[in-house]
């Protein structure tokens, strides 16, 4: 009986380790194939020339929650990765296994990224908008947009740099160079400005960074797209003409409050070459970056006689436009008495 006893016991135990033996096998195999990860959203990892192995470690315990970091310590190990490690960013599905991130960092797999922008005024909005996305970071993008030298082949100074930025969406890896990000920015310029746009160009006697500067004073200046040539009309009239352009969204450029609703007297006397009340001709540069259809309603402008215009009394956001001056200030006054009643003092 206890012969009997003993053998059971050890059967017992085997079967034990056998099952425990394979538990561990498929805890094993579970974090290396799939599920190597505790997240609920797709996350990234980043690595950056320093290449500091300690820190992608780090990262993938703490920012990947990975399970089996150990796993992941013993292929970096047996494979000579942390000598071998490539920049870049990398992707981090839900369901990936270990194995399957660590072939992705190994082979330098990563994922683009997707740059899109729209809707931005200043060069320094631009550069926080663009420069965390990048290894390169703010800084690096700063340095390169205030580099002169760079644009003058371009015929582009640090005012009219943001030109080259046609707004779209570009897929450029992490770790691009600032040089080459740039490039990429030239390129699309390049494309954009066909030889159709260019001979438009030519009809208007504007250059590209000045049409360009014109389209974003049109595209500050209006709600409505369709409003586009009709407005870009006008301020090619006054240009033209030699009056100045005596656009408000320059002055609010020129004073760096975007949200005035009403122009006073004080912000018309700001003394700023983007102050076009008191500069005739256009401001140094842009206002924003133009969007392709604010440039098109540039190019393909209306041809009228209207030399001024006001925002409508209803505050639709659309535009009453005058030939004369006294037509002109009725509309104006039209306005203002509706500020008024609103009680919108700035």
């Amino acid at each position: 009986m206890e012969t009997s006893d003993k053998s059971k016991k050890r059967i017992q135990t085997i079967l034990l380790g056998i099952l425990g033996f394979a538990l561990v096998a498929f805890l094993i195999t579970k974090s290396l194939f799939f599920g190597g990860f505790d997240i609920e959203k797709t996350t990234y990892l980043y690595i950056d020339d320093r290449k500091d192995y300690n820190q992608l470690i780090k990262d993938l315990d703490d920012s990947a929650h990975i399970n089996g970091l150990w796993l992941f310590k013993s292929l970096s190990s047996s494979l000579g990765y942390p000598q071998k490690m490539k920049a870049g960013r990398y992707i981090i599905h839900p369901k990936d296994g270990i194995l399957t991130v660590f072939r992705r960092l190994r082979n330098g797999s990563q994922t683009p990224v997707k740059l899109t922008f729209n809707n931005i005024r200043t060069k320094k909005e631009l550069i926080d908008k663009i420069g965390p996305q990048f290894m390169f970071g703010t800084k690096g993008l700063s340095v390169l947009l205030n580099d002169t030298a760079r644009y003058h082949e371009w015929g582009l100074d640090t005012n009219t740099v943001v030109c080259l930025f046609i707004p779209d969406t570009y897929e450029m890896y992490w770790n691009v160079k600032p040089d080459a990000f740039l490039k990429k920015m030239e390129k699309a310029y390049d494309r954009f400005w066909t030889e159709s746009r260019i001979a438009k160009l030519a009809e208007i006697g504007l250059s590209k960074p000045q049409a360009m500067t014109l389209a974003s004073i049109v595209e500050e200046e209006c709600r409505f797209a369709d409003e586009y040539p009709m407005v870009a009309g006008l301020y090619l009239n006054r240009l033209h003409s030699g009056q100045p352009l005596q656009a408000d969204p320059t002055v609010k450029f020129a004073v760096n409050d975007f949200t005035l609703r009403r122009i006073l007297l004080e912000h018309l006397k700001v003394n700023s070459p983007y102050n076009t009340y008191i500069h005739p001709g256009l401001p140094p540069g842009p206002i924003r970056i133009p969007s392709t259809k604010a440039i098109d309603g540039v190019l393909n402008y209306t041809h009228h006689d209207y030399l001024y215009m006001c925002a409508k009394d209803d505050f639709s956001g659309r535009h009453n436009f005058a030939t004369s001056f006294a037509e002109h200030r009725m509309n104006a006054q039209k306005y203002q008495k509706a500020l008024n009643k609103r009680n919108i003092m700035n």
